[in-house]
């Protein structure tokens, strides 16, 4: 948890490369020790999608938007909160949630 917030500050500070070398972290570790499916491994998913679209990489940061809202349809259904945040979130990936302000999606995605 504390490494993920370091991140969120550091993107916070504008250091984009530092946080994504970090959330990369969070997110392998996440991976390993919890599984693909955990709800702490989706976060740290998505809160790296976010990082990726900030330093450009709107391909990886899609296909990463992408993954987390099928895990979260198959997990939890359509209706459940976390997944309209990952609805949400993909929708601001692909620029189609231009109007979410980068604070606010974090916001979501942080819990």
């Amino acid at each position: 948890m504390a490494a993920g917030n370091l991140a969120i500050t550091l993107r916070d500070l504008g250091d984009h490369a530092a946080a994504r070398a970090l959330k990369e972290d969070v997110f392998a570790r996440r991976r390993r020790i919890l599984g693909e499916d955990h709800p702490a491994t989706l976060m740290a998913a998505g809160n790296l999608a976010i990082t990726l679209r900030d330093l450009g990489d709107y391909a990886a940061a899609r296909v990463l938007g992408e993954d987390v809202l099928a895990r979260r349809r198959r997990i939890l259904g359509e209706d459940h909160p976390d997944t309209i945040r990952a609805r949400a979130l993909l929708a601001d990936l692909t620029g189609r949630g231009r109007s979410l302000p980068l604070r606010l999606l974090a916001r979501l995605f942080s819990g």
